[in-house]
Formats: structure tokens, C-alpha cells, sequence
């Protein structure tokens, strides 16, 4: 269990939030679903009895040894030991209870890959953080916001998950709108490294020129992707 705190990951275990995650998932027969952190099984059964395939990948090989054994009833689930944001597969949903030392990776990853719609469950903080506006804004907020449509669905308390985090943490419906490459990602991360100065000096930090003396701050989502793409055009 240690080794899973270091990696954040707390594992839920109350079989009504699973139900309620994966039948808020919305999963047909025609379906192919992702799911990074298998943990101890407690969504992945529940996946597989709704969907044409699962896809679940954790980094304990331990846990995919035992999920192996313990799933072995199951010909449309395919289990995978490493990186689930590594992964190239092709999914149309997109399950996971996050770990939560990857959640921004994760939507970086998520911002990048094409699919439907998906359930995620992140702390309440980084929720936060994720549909902020204005002042409170962070780089992922905006990655977020632009590719993402994202709605609160629940809330889950700390009791819920084993070991306890110290943290509520929240269940999120996402729907794709659009992809944003990783280029761009990395420019948007960048900006907002610079967010204390004007538009013109950020644009200096790149060999741009500009005469917009707005900060960060006073900018749009759309505006800052756009600024993005500014930087990025040779």
C-alpha cells in the first residue's frame, strides 16, 4: 500500500460509487473503453459487463498479475502493465479513477487523444482548478476548457477510498469537443510561466512582436490558444 501512496493513488472502495461511475458512463455494446489504474478491480468487471472491449492499464504489475487471475472470465477485456498515458490505443470512452499525482497529465493526455466522452474522478482542488475562471486560472484550466466540456456530476468523500487521501475528491463527466496537439500544450504551459508580464514581453520570450499591453489574466481561453498558435507558427 505504500508504494501506491507514493504513486497517489488511493483506491475506492465502495461498489455503489463504482455502479454510479460506470452507469454514469453510459457505455453500449459498441464501445470501447479506456481505464488507466486497474487498481484492485473494482470498476473493471463492471466495465466489462456494459462494453464490446476494455482496455485497463496500471503501472503495478502486481495488480495486473491479480487482475489476470481474478478476471480471467472476461474475453473482451485486455489488461496492460505501464504507463496508461504512453498508450496508443483507440477507445471511444474514457474511465478512470484518476491517480492523483498524474491528474494534470492525464488531462494533457486526454486533450490530445480522440474519443467520445468518458467519467473521471479527480480530487475536489484540482476539480477546481480545472473549471476555473478569471484570476484563478491555471495553463490546465484553459487545455481544459478548450477541449473539454466538463461537468461536476459528484462529490466523494475521503472515506471512501483506501488508504483515506487527506482530500474529498469529485466525479466529472467530460465530452471531447476538440484535440490540441502537444506543441501547443507545452506553448500554453509556457505563457502561463510569464503570466505577471504584457502579451508584447511574453511574445519577446519567443522572437514575436506585439504591441498588446493586456496580461494573461485579461485574455479569453480562445485568446490564449490563439496566442498559442501565434508562438507556434515558424
Amino acid at each position: 500500500m505504500i508504494k501506491r501512496k507514493l504513486l497517489g493513488q488511493h483506491f475506492l472502495n465502495s461498489k455503489s460509487i463504482a455502479e454510479f461511475i460506470v452507469n454514469e458512463a453510459r457505455i453500449t455494446k459498441t464501445d470501447v473503453v479506456f481505464e488507466i489504474g486497474t487498481g484492485l478491480g473494482i470498476l473493471t468487471p463492471l466495465l466489462c459487463e456494459k462494453a464490446q472491449k476494455v482496455i485497463s492499464v496500471d503501472a503495478d504489475e502486481n495488480l495486473i498479475k491479480k487482475a489476470k487471475s481474478e478476471f480471467s472470465r472476461f474475453d473482451n477485456l485486455i489488461l496492460k502493465t505501464g504507463d496508461g498515458f504512453k498508450q496508443k490505443d483507440i477507445f471511444s470512452i474514457f474511465v478512470s479513477n484518476l491517480p492523483y499525482s498524474r491528474s494534470k497529465d492525464a488531462i494533457e493526455w486526454l486533450a490530445q487523444n480522440s474519443f467520445s466522452h468518458g467519467i473521471i474522478m479527480v480530487q475536489k482542488e484540482f476539480a477546481e482548478k480545472l473549471i476555473a475562471t478569471s484570476k484563478n486560472r491555471r495553463a490546465i484550466s484553459i487545455i481544459a476548457s478548450y477541449t473539454l466540456d466538463i461537468k461536476k456530476i459528484s462529490d466523494v468523500g475521503k472515506n471512501n477510498f483506501s488508504p483515506p487521501p487527506k482530500i474529498d475528491s469529485v466525479i466529472l463527466r467530460i465530452t471531447k469537443k476538440t484535440n490540441l496537439d502537444k506543441n501547443l500544450i507545452s506553448i500554453v504551459n509556457d505563457i502561463f510561466s510569464y503570466r505577471r508580464k504584457t502579451i508584447k514581453n511574453i511574445l519577446k520570450q519567443f522572437n514575436k512582436q506585439s504591441t498588446i499591453e493586456k496580461r494573461v489574466d485579461d485574455l479569453s481561453g480562445d485568446e490564449i490558444i490563439n496566442l498559442a498558435k501565434q508562438i507556434h507558427e515558424k
